[in-house]
Order: structure tokens, then C-alpha cells, then sequence
């Protein structure tokens, strides 16, 4: 598989890279990986938690501050009310409990970019408790559930900025509020990791509780690992890794500490169970502190905001305002337009595809009437998860920045038969042409369809190919492509194929 490997001068095993980029935790049988995910999202308010600071982001360091957020004597925090409607969304979209009484509660722990000393977070009564992520079918498999144990408030710390000579802190970030949701360590392997990672950012999206920016620090996610021997139902001690920021990071870095722990205990040693940051540039995780326990924040209640009651005519109420979720959306379009399940998974992977789908399926419509809408529907798909998606990996141009018009023009011709399949990808994968341009290509490769131009075309061929020919009707069916490859030739490669076909099977049947 042009697979490449290492060992780095600790002792752990290199990631097992393969040609088309994918990597995983070397293979080995007699371990299992469990793995559980804490995804910190920012959420998609105007101002902060507990004061009335903007959350924009990039503005300039300690710019949206306020007493508040910057924990200066005698002030109290008031909770934001969009900040509660949002996370009950999110609970309901992830088939939470909603509680009715939760509590925030004081998070004791010293670090510069936490100007209170304490962070005002929910432990043991969180506003979501259980739910689940359901994961789409990969390839001939099966749609599986993550559990999740709670999902709860809190408010972000400020940014460490580390300069040559002093460290500094930017607290515009400190007070955002976030959600961070837990799941049970329910995950087997990296690839699931990510697609779990994938289905909760949906989620967040399609509810507008968070814009899933993860580039800008809104969705972060600290991932616990830890292996164990095949069949063994007790959990192994766990490393958490730190404040990963990508799809690709939490993949390496998982297949990495997963090969690291199997050397470990291979060779005999203990897992310390420690908190690890993910190093992009060796691609190693690096220990950063041994790890933490409940007790060791010292919770309690915080003082100085009441208990949180939720009455139940507001989750009702927010419930009938839902908008339609990853999965509900899954469903409905195999239900409604007889695409498989695996790819409606990779068509809603991502929130551009699924955008990008509905637009062009909207366009073909509106160009085909009366064409069935399962047609028109898997032949959108098809489009955009394999040659939309592939020019934009080529292009590095955002999914969003590609015309639905042209593509829905050309594609629409191939339905219509007056181009190829071929002819589409050839000018789709072109230059990048207006409609006009378009419609003027279209034109120019459009296929010939009436049967009697189809007819002498064919006629001409059998007469100059007719030793093949009398080798055809002896029972050489092979000769069959090459009368049809004739054919299309001597049309210019205009021929409508499914009339070239039904033409020239008559005449060589004689």
C-alpha cells in the first residue's frame, strides 16, 4: 500500500502513512483502542457568558474586555439567556435529557490566562446529561452510536502568547462561553474518532449553536486514548491529548499514542496516566503534566449565580422551532430519493457538500421537469461528492465557490442526451467558463441523435469493415466494441452512444 514507518528515539511506533494520505495505528490484534472525545465549542453569540463583551473574533488583544471577564473586585456574572436556548438545542439535537435544575459550580486551577483563579463550568449536575451521535455506514457496514455522558456550560479562559523575551495574555477570549460535550468512551478506532468529530460539528452547525470554525479555535476537542487487550472489558490507564484543532491532528495523534501505548506495555512498561499536547511538526504527542482528577479542582457550587431551573414549556418551545438535523436529513434523502446510505453519509459529511447538493438537485429540477426526482437526485450527488469535490481538492478552491448554473447547464445536457458523461467532465474540469460559455460548449460537442445520420455512419463502417464484419456474424462478439469505437469515430465522437448502440446492433444483426 506504499506504506512508510519509523521509530522515534523514544521507543514509540510511527504513524503507518499510505499513499493516498490516510493513517492509522499499526495493526496489531492483540490490542483494542478505546478512545473517548471532550469537543469544546464556542458558541455563536454576540457577547459573552456572564457580561455584555462581543465574542468577535480577531480583534485586538484585550480589546473586548469588561470588569466582568477580566474578574475585577466585587463584580457578578449574569447568564447569558441565548447562550441557554442554544445549548438546549443542541441537547435536543443530540437526543439529551434536558434538566430541569443544573448548576454551575467553581473549577479551581491557576493558570495566567485565568484571571479569577477559578473557572465557572458545570461538573456534577450539567443542563444535558446522556444522548447520543450517530454515525453514518462506512462503506458495506453499519450505522453506529456514540454515547455521550453530558453536554454543559462554561466560560473560556484567555490565550497565552509567548513572545522571545516575555510571556503575555490576551483575555478577549476569557468568558466566551462554550459548550463541551463528553462522550463515553464508546470509539474503537481514529477513523471513527473523526467521523464522530465530523457528525457533532453538523450538529452544532445545523442547530446555530456554533460555526464549527475549527481553524479559528470554535470547535476544539481533547481526546482520551487508551488500549487494552483484545476481549478485556476493564479500561486502561488513559492519556488525554490536548486542544486538538483539526480533523487531521486528532487522527495522527491518536494513531500515534496508540502506537506509543502498545510499545509501552509490549515492552513491559506502565501507561502514566498524563495529559499529553500534540506536536504537528515531529507528529508526536509530548507529555504535559500527569493527569488530573475531579478531586483535584476542588468544585463547589458557585456562589455567586442560583441554580439553573429550565421549565419545560421552554424546551417544548424550542423543540417545535428545531431546524432538521445531519441525521434526519440522512434519512429523508434515502427515504425520498433512493440514494445509499453510505453515500448520503459521505454526501452530509460536510456542511458544503450537503449545501451544494441541494442547490444543484434544485437547479436540475427546475432544467428537467417531469425527470424523475431520484434521477435527477443521484445524479447531483454523484456530482458533487466525486467531481465537485475532487475540483476543489485540485483547485484548493472553497466547495462554496464553484457554479452551481454551469454545472447544473452541462449536467442537465448529459440527461438531456445531447452530451457525454465525458463531454461533462471535460468541460467542468476545463478553465472555469461563464453560463454563456457554457451553453456555447455545449453546442459545439453536442451529440447527434437522429437515427438516420446514426444509420449511414454505420452502413459506411460495415462496408469498409467487412472481413470483420463476416468474422462478427461467425460468432466473434468481441469485434462488437470495435464497430462501436468505428462508429462513434466517424461521427466525430458526436454520436448519442444509446442510439449508436440500438442502430448498430440492428444492422449487425442483419
Amino acid at each position: 500500500m506504499g506504506a512508510r514507518g519509523r521509530l522515534y528515539a523514544d521507543g514509540a511506533a510511527a504513524l503507518e502513512t499510505h499513499a493516498n494520505g490516510s493513517v492509522k495505528a499499526m495493526n496489531n490484534d492483540a490490542y483494542e483502542m478505546v478512545i473517548g472525545l471532550e469537543v469544546h465549542a464556542h458558541m455563536l453569540t454576540r457577547s459573552k457568558l456572564f457580561c455584555g463583551c462581543t465574542t468577535d473574533f480577531g480583534a485586538p488583544p484585550n480589546h473586548n474586555v469588561c470588569p466582568v471577564c477580566m474578574a475585577m473586585p466585587g463584580v457578578l456574572p449574569v447568564l447569558n439567556r441565548h447562550v441557554l436556548e442554544l445549548a438546549i438545542r443542541t441537547g435536543l439535537a443530540a437526543h439529551c435529557k434536558i434538566e430541569p435544575h443544573s448548576v454551575f459550580a467553581r473549577k479551581s486551577y491557576f493558570y495566567p490566562d485565568l484571571p479569577k483563579g477559578y473557572q465557572i463550568s458545570q461538573y456534577d449536575q450539567p443542563l444535558c446529561s446522556g444522548g447520543y451521535i450517530e454515525l453514518p455506514p462506512r462503506a458495506n457496514g453499519e450505522p453506529k452510536r456514540i454515547r455521550l455522558v453530558r453536554i454543559h456550560l462554561e466560560e473560556d479562559a484567555g490565550k497565552n502568547i509567548h513572545a522571545e523575551s516575555a510571556s503575555l495574555v490576551d483575555f478577549n477570549r476569557s468568558g466566551v462561553p462554550l459548550m463541551e460535550i463528553v462522550s463515553e468512551p464508546d470509539i474503537r478506532s481514529a477513523e471513527e474518532a473523526v467521523d464522530y468529530l465530523r457528525q457533532l460539528r453538523g450538529i452544532l452547525v445545523a442547530a446555530g449553536a456554533s460555526d464549527g470554525k475549527m481553524e479559528e479555535g470554535s470547535l476544539r476537542c481533547d481526546v482520551n486514548v487508551s488500549v487494552r487487550a483484545r476481549g478485556a472489558t476493564e479500561l486502561g490507564a488513559r492519556t488525554e491529548i490536548k486542544n486538538l484543532n483539526s480533523f487531521r491532528f486528532v487522527e495522527k495523534a491518536i494513531a500515534y499514542e496508540v502506537n506509543r501505548q502498545i510499545e509501552e506495555i509490549s515492552a513491559g512498561r506502565r501507561i502514566a496516566q498524563e495529559t499529553h499536547l500534540w506536536d504537528p511538526e515531529r507528529e508526536v504527542t509530548r507529555p504535559m503534566r500527569s493527569k488530573e482528577f475531579a478531586n483535584d479542582y476542588r468544585y463547589f457550587p458557585e456562589p455567586d449565580l442560583p441554580p439553573l431551573i429550565v421549565p419545560s414549556d421552554l424546551v417544548e418551545s424550542i423543540r417545535t422551532t428545531m431546524p432538521e438535523m445531519p441525521a434526519e436529513r440522512r434519512a429523508r434523502y434515502v427515504r425520498d430519493f433512493g440514494l445509499t446510505a453510505y453515500v448520503v453519509g459521505v454526501l452530509t459529511q460536510e456542511q458544503d457538500r450537503t449545501e451544494k447538493f441541494e442547490e444543484l438537485l434544485a437547479d436540475l429540477t427546475k432544467r428537467n421537469p417531469g425527470e424523475d426526482i431520484k434521477i435527477l437526485a443521484k445524479k447531483a450527488a454523484d456530482f458533487v461528492v466525486t467531481e465537485m469535490v475532487r475540483k476543489s481538492n485540485e483547485t484548493a478552491q472553497p466547495l462554496s465557490s464553484i457554479s452551481v448554473s454551469v454545472s447544473g447547464l452541462i449536467l442537465s445536457a448529459n440527461i438531456q442526451r445531447l452530451i457525454s458523461a465525458a463531454t461533462v467532465k471535460e468541460i467542468f474540469h476545463g478553465p472555469q467558463i461563464s453560463l454563456q460559455e457554457a451553453e456555447n460548449k455545449i453546442k459545439e460537442y453536442a451529440q447527434v441523435s437522429d437515427e438516420a445520420a446514426i444509420a449511414e455512419a454505420c452502413d459506411k463502417v460495415l462496408a469498409a469493415e467487412s472481413a470483420k464484419l463476416a468474422e462478427y456474424r461467425a460468432g466473434r462478439d468481441k469485434l462488437y466494441g470495435f464497430f462501436v469505437g468505428a462508429v462513434m469515430k466517424a461521427m466525430g465522437g458526436k454520436g448519442n452512444p444509446k442510439v449508436v448502440n440500438e442502430v448498430l446492433r440492428r444492422k449487425l444483426a442483419g
